[in-house]
């Protein structure tokens, strides 16, 4: 059993400054630190009844925990800190981090990565006598902290775009009440084939991740993949071609044609019209001529009327397909590295979600050289009849034949 003599010399010594509540805690601590034996212990080394060490046990037990940072040393007592030491310390810091975005050439750090190292390194070379951690704290104080650029900015917008988007809206439920094909087309960004790093994580066995390659140059016998989305907004499937050549009109036109042989003519039966609603720029952008007569071909083919309606220039984040197909393909596919076309289909076509999305994959080996041009006399044969509103938006493309 513990000795009695030393800790009765300690509450000798505390007595003068612990009233009885504080004895009968301090007690129970002791208590408690000398484990078997202890109440007796700290009974008899401060005179109180085993009772009341025991229920002191109790009252530390239950006693809520005070925080941490509570200040029970007096006002301005303490080593100064720094900041306070040093009075030019914050103005100096804050001149060396605000220049980016003030826009001051001659800032040291103007074109570097600003870590709190270097900020530190930076004020001492300044004369003042500061380490990284204080450096840390003192942007906290001034409600600084680590931000990653946001895209906000959208630039200069059309006058008339949130009224396109009203259009938009109208020709969809127009051509769904009348039970019409509606569909958003859009290319996905293109991937690299092979063993290369893709974003994300997957589940594998611990300490065992899936070897990729360090640089990211393509393999020639690979290339690179292209994936032309068609998405049915009625009844929430996909199409995917993914192409190896390169993202052209007649590439968008014919995985518009492929998703009509393979399921729009089968959901559709009695379709007459199709919308298409798609991007200004890229393959499918409102000023491409390659991408109206390859349309053309198409309602020549199928005899539908096929009408088209782009959303307003920097509004491709608003288009149906991105956050319906391709987020969820970017989930599915996420930490796993596209080794082939094959892998690419087999992962775009396994694609589902909760709201019962369903989608269709299929590579096209097909080339599709760029640079081709569309005469005057090619687009004067188009059967096209404009809308009254933007009509270089919406247009509709008669089939000739039928």
């Amino acid at each position: 059993m513990p000795e009695v003599e030393p800790l009765a010399r300690v509450f000798e010594t505390l007595a003068g400054v612990l009233d009885e509540r504080t004895r009968r805690l301090v007690a129970a601590a002791e208590a408690t630190a000398l484990g078997f034996g202890g109440v007796s212990v700290a009974a008899r080394a401060s005179g109180l009844s085993r009772g009341t060490v025991i229920r002191g046990i109790a009252e530390l037990k239950a006693a809520p925990k005070l925080p941490r940072r509570q200040r029970i040393r007096r006002e301005g007592a303490g080593r100064k800190r720094t900041a306070d030491r040093d009075t030019t310390l914050k103005r100096d810091l804050e001149a060396l981090v605000e220049p980016v975005t003030r826009g001051d050439p001659e800032s040291p750090l103007r074109w570097t990565c600003k870590s709190v190292r270097q900020l530190a390194a930076e004020l001492s070379r300044m004369g003042h006598r500061v380490s990284h951690r204080i450096v840390a704290e003192i942007l906290h104080e001034m409600e600084y902290s680590l931000q990653a650029n946001r895209k906000t900015l959208e630039g200069s917008s059309h006058p008339d775009r949130d009224a396109q988007f009203h259009h938009i809206n109208s020709k969809i439920q127009e051509f769904q009440r009348q039970r019409q094909p509606v569909i958003s087309v859009d290319t996905k960004k293109k991937e690299l084939v092979g063993d290369f790093k893709n974003t994300g994580k997957e589940l594998r066995p611990k300490g065992d991740p899936e070897r990729v390659r360090i640089h990211d140059f393509v393999i020639p016998e690979l290339g690179r993949a292209a994936p032309y989305g068609v998405y049915d907004v009625t009844k929430n499937a996909g199409w995917v071609s993914v192409g190896v050549d390169h993202d052209t009109a007649a590439f968008a036109a014919q995985s518009i044609r492929r998703w009509w042989e393979s399921m729009g003519a089968e959901a559709y039966p009695k379709a007459r019209r199709l919308l298409i609603t798609a991007d200004s720029g890229g393959s499918n952008g409102a000023r491409v001529r390659l991408w109206k007569t390859e349309l053309q071909k198409l309602a020549d083919e199928t005899g539908l009327e096929i009408s088209i309606c782009h959303l307003p220039p920097g509004t491709s984040k608003w288009n149906k397909i991105e956050h319906r197909l391709f987020s969820f393909i970017s989930q599915n596919w996420r930490g796993k590295p596209l080794i082939s076309h094959e892998v690419i289909v087999n992962l775009i076509a396994a694609t589902t979600t909760k709201t019962g999305l369903q989608v269709r994959a299929e590579v096209d080996r097909a080339t599709y050289p760029k640079g081709v041009q569309v005469s005057d006399k090619e687009i004067a044969l188009l059967r096209i009849k404009r809308d009254r509103f933007h009509g270089e938006w919406n247009y509709t493309l008669l089939p000739r034949s039928h």
